[in-house]
């Protein structure tokens, strides 16, 4: 009975915060965490939202910030099996790769991280292990879409608490994706956008955080 009137609670408050956020004109800009860029040791591209993430990858990595881009392995399911029975696929990885290659991004400068990644989560988890075994680096560049930064800094941030070495994470917003921080509300795909990373930071705090 306890663990049902929890849950319900929890519903409860999450429903009340997304009611909060649909009338909050600020709510777009709220999710956006922006660092001005510094010399740093890697580029950290997150996966997900291709297009405007490579473009602003590339336009951080030709301004001479970082000689490296790190990139976690996406988690490619049920498209394993479609290649056994003898069906190419192209996984974003190897897209986000190539189109890195093609803005000019050394092949050598790309490093792709071993991994099954689902989630932003799951990125800060790999990237952790990689860096604890690459102790020089100490800062790092987050590229991802605008509208994904803030929470993404915070699981990042919470992942490299637990390092033995301190890691700075910065974060880079992508200027090339239609998202109108100011004005979110008179776009349906806006909208969307917004409630649905409330609810995922929103999870994240109350669920995945001691995950870390």
């Amino acid at each position: 009975m306890k663990g049902y009137r929890l849950k319900a609670l929890l519903i409860f408050f999450l429903l009340a915060a997304i009611i909060s956020v649909i009338g909050c004109h600020k709510a777009g800009l709220w999710l956006i965490k922006e660092d001005h860029p510094e010399n740093a040791d890697a580029i950290v591209l997150l996966t997900g939202s291709i297009a405007d993430r490579v473009l602003q990858a590339a336009d951080i990595y030709q301004s001479g910030y970082a000689e490296k881009i790190l990139i976690a392995e996406e988690y490619m399911g049920a498209y394993i099996e479609l290649e056994k029975r003898g069906f190419s696929v192209i996984s974003k990885t190897t897209q986000t790769k190539d189109a890195l290659v093609f803005f000019d991004v050394p092949p050598d400068s790309i490093i792709i991280l071993s991994g099954d990644v689902e989630s932003t989560m799951s990125e800060a988890l790999i990237t952790r292990d990689y860096i604890s075994q690459n102790i020089y680096i100490d800062t790092i560049l987050l590229v991802t879409s605008s509208w994904h930064t803030k929470r993404a800094s915070i699981i990042f941030k919470k992942a490299f608490s637990e390092m033995e070495a301190p890691v700075t994470v910065l974060s880079i917003p992508s200027a090339y994706n239609k998202f109108n921080a100011e004005k979110w509300w008179q776009r349906k795909e806006d909208i969307q956008v917004v409630i649905l990373e409330y609810m995922k930071l929103m999870n994240f705090l109350l669920f995945e955080r001691n995950k870390l």
